[in-house]
């Protein structure tokens, strides 16, 4: 099985559809500005903790390269609608989208 990318533009429609959003980015990272209904379960994390994805899941982190190995990862284990954001945060925040701090989500 593999992931499949997901920009931007297509995530708020994804997210009335029923996925869930997972910022796999330390919890300080998470803390310092996150998207708005993203969940936090760190990368360094996932391992051990699959079970608490629920699918259609999309991962993000800053850039986009931890959550495609979050993907990729979900993906060879064979969960299913597993998609990575590309972009990631920094992306979003260019784009100059919502974002939120603090606590989840």
């Amino acid at each position: 099985m593999s992931y499949t990318d997901l920009y931007a533009a297509e995530l708020a429609a994804k997210l009335r559809a029923g996925a869930k959003l997972y910022d796999v980015r330390e919890r300080d990272e998470y803390l310092d500005g996150h998207l708005p209904q993203a969940i936090n379960l760190p990368l360094s994390e996932l391992q051990g903790r699959e079970n608490e994805i629920e699918s259609p899941a999309i991962m993000v982190c800053l850039s986009g390269g931890r959550s495609a190995k979050a993907a990729s990862h979900l993906a060879e284990l064979g969960k299913a609608d597993v998609m990575n954001l590309v972009g990631g945060t920094a992306g979003w925040r260019r784009e100059g989208r919502e974002i939120k701090t603090g606590e989840q989500p």
